[in-house]
């Protein structure tokens, strides 16, 4: 990138030039001059760096790949990805060995007393402490348990999330696309429409001062030529709302340019799809996400299970204990002494609530059945009406298509027509106008039909990015 792109290069070479003059020694000058430019070379660097985030070509799968990359709803669930992760490193940190250590100092006003044989003794000394270090060994605990067994399937929860967010945003931005692409090609045509108006306006005009027509037919040109005009303006400002609406769905900044780049062939080739694919559920990320959630609940079940189980721990400490009736040398004498332990727990009793808790999570797992069947019956309706829209708007494309190659001879027979003087001018305009609605009719279609596919390749479960 040059200087002179850089808009701060202007105010350093001004004071390169200041500097310059100011310096006398040639050795110096050159000094200065490299530094000088070494610093604006780094704001160049710098601001190419930050222009390297934008898009220099807007094709679909830029923009999608951008999407990726910079929509803040990806970047949050790569960030519940990363939370997740965070917690099962937690819970598995229960597994370690737990190590405390404890620092005590007291002082008693006044001592414990104890009955020994009916004699009063006190029990210690008016000035104590103590340092403990205890250590905890898990070798058994439900919750531990749990931890490891549905690390696995929690991870896999995260990151089919993160893929079905993605998914969406393919959706949503291919959507913004496409409606951004149909208004930008509808600019263009009635940028071609107001050129051919225009002209014929012009003829209009020159034959109505020619006195070979009357005053209508110029009348009819600028009509027609205010109205193409009135839908260009109206067209212009749907086009800044659908930009606003893609730079929203990429996470693409608002105040940047961003210009479509496309080609109409390749779409048109790209619309097509094979109608013959069946349905496989394991492709549709929500079948995905609830066989995962089916193998939580079967985590949660066996918790429940395992309650019947009793927990079994290592334990181990050692204290030091110091005592004195004076706070100098307290820690002149130390009373040290240690412990190791086994330790069984297992709740004999709850009332039944053990039992209920197994018999609810059976229920909530028979419940991820039922499930699994409303969402099968879901795809295959989906499926169906998606099949179905597609296949209409193909017809409807192909209809219409042939509309526009019909449209167009009819506009240059009777544009040569009008010409000859053999057809009216009434006829001309109407053969435009009609040229015009086909031209505008086969690019939504063609929209039409590309929406359709995307939506044929979400029920599928076939959208890559």
């Amino acid at each position: 990138m040059p200087f002179a792109l850089n808009p701060i290069t202007p105010l350093l070479s001004m004071f390169i030039d200041y500097s310059m003059m100011k310096v006398k020694n040639r050795a110096m000058r050159k000094m200065l001059f490299l530094i000088l430019v070494m610093f604006a070379s780094g704001l160049t660097v710098q601001s190419q760096v930050v222009s390297g985030t934008l898009l220099e070509r807007g094709t679909l799968q830029n923009c999608i790949g951008y999407a990726m990359v910079h929509q803040p709803l990806v970047q949050e669930s790569l960030l519940d990805e990363e939370i997740a992760e965070r917690t099962i490193q937690g819970k598995l940190a229960d597994w370690f060995p737990q190590l405390n250590l404890n620092f005590n100092v007291q002082h008693n006003p006044q001592i414990p007393v104890a009955i020994v044989g009916g004699v009063p003794i006190n029990q210690g000394l008016a000035n104590n402490s103590n340092i403990q270090f205890t250590a905890t060994q898990t070798l058994f605990n439900k919750d531990v348990l749990l931890a490891s067994t549905s690390a696995s399937d929690v991870r896999t929860l995260a990151k089919q999330s993160t893929q079905s967010t993605k998914i969406d945003i393919v959706v949503n931005v291919s959507n913004a696309y496409y409606a951004t692409l149909v208004t930008k090609q509808q600019i263009e045509l009635l940028d071609e429409a107001i050129l051919r108006l225009e002209q014929s306006s012009k003829d209009a005009y020159t034959k109505y001062h020619g006195g070979l027509v009357d005053k209508t037919d110029y009348m009819r040109a600028q009509i027609a030529l205010n109205n193409a005009n009135a839908d260009r303006q109206q067209a212009g400002e749907f086009l800044k709302a659908r930009i606003a609406n893609l730079k929203e769905q990429m996470g693409y900044p608002g105040a940047a340019s961003l210009e479509l780049d496309y080609d109409r062939t390749q779409m048109e080739r790209d619309a097509f799809f094979d109608t013959s694919r069946s349905v496989n559920y394991d492709n549709r990320i929500e079948f995905q996400l609830l066989q995962t959630k089916m193998h939580l609940q079967e985590d949660n079940l066996n918790y429940y299970k395992w309650s019947f189980i009793p927990s079994l721990s290592l334990y181990g400490g050692y204290t030091v204990n110091y005592q004195n009736s004076f706070i100098d040398p307290l820690y002149n004498q130390r009373y040290p002494y240690s412990f190791v332990g086994l330790q069984l727990s297992f709740p004999l009793f709850e009332g039944g609530k053990r039992i209920q808790q197994i018999k609810q999570a059976k229920l909530q797992l028979d419940r991820v059945d039922y499930d699994v069947l409303l969402l099968e019956n879901s795809i295959n309706t989906q499926y169906a009406s998606a099949l179905a829209n597609y296949k209409s708007n193909l017809n409807n494309y192909k209809v219409l298509s042939d509309n526009l190659q019909l449209a167009q001879d009819v506009y240059r027979t009777i544009q040569l027509q009008y010409k000859a003087g053999t057809k009216s001018y009434l006829e001309f305009i109407t053969a435009e106008t009609d040229l015009r609605d086909a031209q505008v009719n086969q690019t939504n279609a063609l929209y039409q039909l590309l929406v359709s596919k995307l939506d044929m390749q979400k029920t599928l479960g076939t959208i890559s990015f």
